[in-house]
């Protein structure tokens, strides 16, 4: 494959995931470049090994040297980002991005690239409660998942480097969606999820909470520790499929809530078999 060859990779955003596809890639022998507006953070990845060189502007030399870019953005300054320096990408390279929502962006982006520069949406499956540069471990692609998103712009040679990617930073499973699958699907494994840990820290004014909960309340509530710049905006620009889920869960909270009503333990037990069920597919 052409992309092997490839020996600089440019991180634009070097935070958690950021400083973790940095961190890989190092290791992996890739020379590693960044950018990023906080001087700290790119002072701590040069002094730790994370990047080879970095800068807190949009040095057009870093960019030009890149032979791959990956953007680890909030989606909105994603897209501005690519219609401010764009100009500076090398010719015939590939980029991508790690962001949360792909329908809003995805067809924004690839309308706005130069022809000469190809986007392939994926999205890792992998993170952290915590984040910032000073938090990246490459150990959090062992055994996470991995989506690729192309459109009908995307090339199959696209396509295949950007699965390869993900094949060599240490995924377990690659998958393939749409962007509306994407969002869809997303909407549901992970911005539904974040909604419901919120609610648990949210929907009760008892105090002092930490001091009586067991696993299954601090398992729950994990990602309730939520970067809200980053989430917030996640959460309305993908509002259509994420309330349509909010709804589908409700109704079948309700449903769950009338049983206990109705005191019907056959139908309580088969909606725990079904969630047992269910669950176990993901120890295989």
């Amino acid at each position: 494959m052409e992309w092997i060859n490839k020996k600089t990779i440019l991180i634009v955003g070097l935070g958690l995931m950021g400083g973790s596809y940095a961190m890989a890639l190092k290791r992996l022998g890739y020379t590693v470049t960044a950018i990023d507006t906080d001087e700290d953070s790119i002072d701590y990845a040069v002094n730790n090994s994370i990047i080879d060189r970095g800068s807190i502007t949009a040095d057009k030399d870093l960019i030009g040297a890149a032979d791959a870019v990956v953007f680890a953005l909030y989606p909105k300054t994603f897209v501005e980002w690519i219609d401010k320096y764009q100009q500076y990408l090398k010719p015939g390279i590939f980029i991508t991005d790690v962001t949360g929502v792909k329908g809003c962006i995805v067809y924004k982006i690839q309308d706005m690239l130069r022809g000469d520069v190809e986007f392939i949406a994926s999205h890792p499956m992998a993170g952290r409660e915590v984040s910032g540069v000073k938090n990246s471990s490459d150990m959090i692609f062992r055994d996470a998942n991995y989506i690729v998103v192309p459109t009908e712009k995307n090339t199959p040679q696209a396509v295949e480097w950007c699965m390869m990617l993900g094949r060599i930073l240490g995924f377990r499973k690659i998958s393939v969606l749409s962007p509306k699958e994407h969002d869809s699907m997303i909407a549901y494994v992970s911005q539904l999820t974040h909604c419901i840990a919120i609610s648990l820290m949210t929907g009760t004014d008892l105090e002092h909470v930490e001091n009586f909960t067991g696993d299954s309340f601090r398992d729950l509530t994990r990602i309730a520790r939520i970067n809200e710049n980053m989430w917030s905006e996640l959460f309305l620009m993908n509002k259509d499929s994420l309330i349509s889920q909010m709804d589908r869960f409700m109704d079948e909270l309700s449903q769950i809530r009338q049983l206990i009503v109705d005191n019907d333990t056959e139908g309580l037990k088969e909606k725990m078999r079904l969630s047992t069920e269910r669950r176990m597919r993901f120890d295989k």
